[in-house]
């Protein structure tokens, strides 16, 4: 795969993010902050949010499947990239559990086979998390504060 094919892929990428639903998914994801396995299978299980949910998971899940078979250059995704890592590093903790309790060893596994070959990736990811936290603590001070 050449540096230019790889960059139509990722843009393709880019554009099925920028569809109208899947905006939507993603913007209902930046807000969602499970604190648990049992909020992350409600939110599979909640008719409101499970499209949602499933959207945004699998579309990066998908992604990194490309990466991690060839299709797309490792390093240029990830440099063009970031909203992968801040998705799953809301799941990350929770998911040996979700995999046992949902019955399939493979949940998110291009995902996680892709973020944990970078460098410092548990320490990046639980960054990742610390500063969601702050940002959706800010996020709803702002809106008491409207």
């Amino acid at each position: 795969m050449s540096k230019a094919e790889s960059a139509e892929l990722i843009l393709k990428l880019y554009d099925l993010r920028r569809e109208a639903t899947m905006r939507e998914a993603r913007n209902w994801m930046i807000s969602f902050f499970p604190e648990s396995a049992a909020e992350i299978i409600q939110a599979i299980l909640n008719k409101e949010t499970s499209a949602y949910y499933r959207m945004v998971v699998t579309y990066w899940d998908m992604a990194a499947s490309f990466v991690n078979h060839g299709a797309i250059d490792e390093e240029m995704f990830t440099d063009a990239h970031g909203e992968h890592f801040v998705v799953f590093s809301k799941i990350e903790p929770f998911l040996p559990e979700l995999r046992e309790t949902m019955g399939n060893p493979n949940i998110l596994g291009n995902l996680e086979k892709l973020i944990m070959r970078q460098p410092d990736a548990k320490e990046k990811l639980a960054k990742a998390r610390e500063s969601m936290k702050r940002w959706i603590e800010a996020s709803r001070e702002m809106s008491k504060n409207a």
